[in-house]
């Protein structure tokens, strides 16, 4: 968004949640729904995807004391388009062209112009698809699940 610009009420929240879609997509899928924009605007490299390090931090119980639970490998990215909207991503592991697309995509859904149609064409499929894989794991976690129950015995 430019620096004269106000962003609308929730624009933050909007942010990232297309940021959090983008960032947790499969690579395929996010290449092949990418390739459904066509032709894009030009944009210039603030920063080229670059590799690097991010340390994990925890907390006991999910309610205890931080601690750092280990290092894990992010690509970064951030470009800018010709009417001064920036886009950035970063995304786990070593993934160049995730990041790259990622962050135009970001970009992309800044412009109200190109909103809806990235919205159609990357967002909510890669948000579908993500459920999808989530909902899959999940139940095939469910078939592990074992009930404990306990007996009393009948001793006096």
């Amino acid at each position: 968004m430019a620096e004269t610009e106000t962003a609308p009420p929730g624009a933050d929240a909007a942010r990232r949640g297309w940021m959090r879609v983008l960032a947790l997509a499969d690579a395929a899928e996010l290449d092949r729904a990418y390739a459904m924009l066509g032709e894009l605007p030009p944009r210039q490299w603030l920063r080229r995807p670059e590799t690097g390090m991010a340390m994990v931090r925890a907390r006991s119980g999910g309610t205890g004391a931080q601690f750092n639970l280990g290092e894990i490998t992010v690509t970064r990215c951030a470009v800018a388009l010709a009417d001064g909207v920036t886009g950035v991503a970063y995304v786990r592991g070593r993934a160049e062209r995730h990041a790259e697309q990622a962050a135009m995509a970001d970009a992309l859904m800044q412009l109200p112009h190109w909103r809806e149609r990235v919205r159609a064409a990357l967002i909510e499929p890669l948000a579908q698809a993500h459920a999808a894989r989530r909902q899959a794991r999940a139940q095939d976690a469910a078939h592990t699940k074992v009930d404990f129950f306990t007996l009393v015995r009948g001793e006096d």
